[in-house]
Order: C-alpha cells, then structure tokens, then sequence
C-alpha cells in the first residue's frame, strides 16, 4: 500500500469517526420527557446517545400556567408543553421533591461510575420575550411585597430591564446540570446542588463554557433545566429571570479524568465548586478543589498552590437560597503560563 493511500484511509477513518460522535439529537420538554423536581439513579431515560454527541434541548421555567397568567401573561404566550407537562399526573410517583422541571434524564452509552461527564455548552437561545422574578430568598424581610413579577426582555439588544433604571444584559445559562446521585442516595431533591451538580446557578456556565461533572452511575443520566436569562452572584432573592431555554449541548464520556466535585471552564477561566448547607464548608471545598487543580496542573507542592491561590485566585459566593449553599474559586487562564 503507498503512503498516499495509507494517509487517506487514516483520514477517512477519523472524519468517519468525527462523524459518527456527533450524532444530533432533538429533546423537547414533554410529559414524557421530563424528571419534575428530581435527580435519581432509577429515572427512566428519556433519551440515549453515544459520548461526542449533540443535543438540542429544551427546557421549561420553573413555574405553572396558572401562576405564568397571575402575573399577566396572555394564555396565548404560554407554551402549550408546559400546559401539558403540568397537567399531567403530579403524584409522588411523578413529582417532587423538588420543584424544578428537568428535561431528560439522558443515558451516555459506556458512562459508569467514577468516569467524568463533559458537557460541552455549544449554544443557548431564548424562546420566550419574557421572564419572571420572584421575590423571598435569602433576606426575604426585604419583600414589601412577596409573589412573583414578569421581566420583559429585549432578545434584539439582549437586555432587560429588572428594575426603574436598571438595565442588565441577558446572559442565558441553565442554573441546573447535573447527573443521576449514588444510588444510595435515592431520589434527591432537585433544589439542593451537591457532587452531582444539579441546581448549581453558576452564571458561568454561559455558551462556549464546559461543564465538568463525576459520574455515580451507569449512564450518567443527565438532567438539564432551570433556565435563567441573567443573574448576579449569590441570587439572593432565589431566581433570576427565570424562563424557557433552547440549548445545544456536545455530550462527552472521559475516563481520563477523575473528579470530586464538578468543575467549571470557560474561554478565559477555571473554575471548582463547592456546596454545602454551611457557607464555611462550602468555601474550603471549593478552595482545596483549586489547590488540587494548580497541583495537577503545574506539578505543584499543596503549600504553593494554597499560597498561589491567595494570590490569584478569586472567591465568589454563587447561591445562597437552595438549601446547600454554593462558591466558587475561579483563576485566569492567562496565569497558567508554560513552564520554562
């Protein structure tokens, strides 16, 4: 065989294989394609890809038609799936603990337990022109007024305007990513995030970032909703603008990785995460995931990645509304130079 002939196979072979990773997969929030409120080992799948494949997804806000009319929405806006979703039987079979509406779960062919699921965020959009905010949380002495309020959004200038004055720009991510617990676990709540991921409100986690999450179960099963138009840090009064999203999600199995607690990367950052019902526990655990990351990324000792962390490594509060507390610890790229 020539070398030309031998180079074009080798070439045939990986566009086959490219191609054959990135398989398209529609998933509409449906009735019949949604976990309501939890993360569990025992879901049924709703979807089953290969690792490298794409998913379009969409996902639902968390609220009900009924509520969505209370704050003056034309029943004519309400998106007919999220009439049938919340029409369906809502018993404890179905429904709960939590109050989220999660498309999936997703089962990755030849994910198992202590593998790391990379979820690849290649794109999100925005199907409805408006959101809501509630108002309780963290200080909810705060609310003069408790209940719920419609946020209009400008989807041309992608801005909105929360309050008199206050225009914010609309940065669309899902609060909740995450795969199925331990299956000691049971079925969790889909409001507390934890190792698993779940309700994260990381405001991060944008199109173009990466999600990295450690893997308790065959499959995986991937849960993805909560979708937020845009959020501060902390999202005190617990939601954002809360609405519909449409995303497009490159869903990757690594056996090369080994992981603790999810981690986060974005085009100019890394980020760890912790979770806790303390703030305390919540912070050191995303500060010794920092610290393990500059050690197995630089080949450093513990005390210089604790010491270099100080000094370039910010701390922020991501939520402190949804049971476990969240932080996390980001560093620049641009730090991370090549060793000499």
């Amino acid at each position: 065989m020539t070398m030309k002939r031998t180079i074009v196979l080798v070439l045939l072979s990986v566009l086959s294989a490219t191609s054959a990773a990135q398989n398209v997969h529609q998933l509409p929030a449906t009735p019949s394609t949604v976990a309501y409120g939890y993360y569990w080992f025992d879901a049924k799948p709703a979807l089953r890809i290969n690792s490298g494949d794409i998913v379009e997804i969409e996902t639902m806000l968390t609220n009900t038609p009924t509520g969505l009319e209370r704050m003056g929405v034309k029943p004519e806006d309400i998106p007919q799936n999220l009439r049938d979703i919340v029409a369906q039987d809502t018993g404890a079979a179905l429904k709960g603990p939590g109050g989220h509406i999660l498309t999936g779960p997703i089962y990755v062919e030849g994910a198992d337990s202590g593998d790391v699921l990379e979820v690849r965020i290649q794109s999100i959009s925005l199907p409805l022109a408006y959101g809501y905010n509630g108002c309780s949380g963290f200080m909810r002495e705060l609310c003069e007024v408790r209940g719920s309020r419609l946020i209009a959004m400008d989807r041309q200038k992608m801005t909105a305007e929360v309050a008199p004055g206050i225009v914010v720009p609309l940065r669309p991510f899902f609060g909740s990513m995450g795969v199925a617990p331990a299956p000691a676990l049971g079925r969790v709540s889909s409001n507390p995030p934890s190792r698993h991921a779940g309700n994260l409100d990381n405001r991060e986690l944008v199109a173009g970032t990466t999600l990295y999450i450690p893997i308790f179960v065959k499959g995986a099963l991937l849960e993805v909703g909560d979708g937020h138009a845009a959020q501060g840090d902390g999202e005190v009064d617990q939601t954002a603008i809360e609405t519909n999203l449409r995303g497009r999600l490159q869903i990757v199995v690594r056996k090369d990785m080994k992981l603790e607690w999810p981690r986060g990367e974005t085009p100019t950052h890394w980020i760890t995460m912790g979770t806790d019902t303390s703030l305390v526990v919540a912070t050191k655990t995303a500060i010794k995931e920092m610290v393990t990351f500059l050690q197995q990324t630089k080949g450093i000792t513990q005390t210089q990645a604790y010491q270099a962390a100080s000094m370039a490594a910010d701390l922020r509060i991501t939520q402190l509304v949804d049971g476990n507390v969240g932080v996390h610890m980001m560093i620049s790229k641009s730090y991370l130079v090549p060793q000499k």
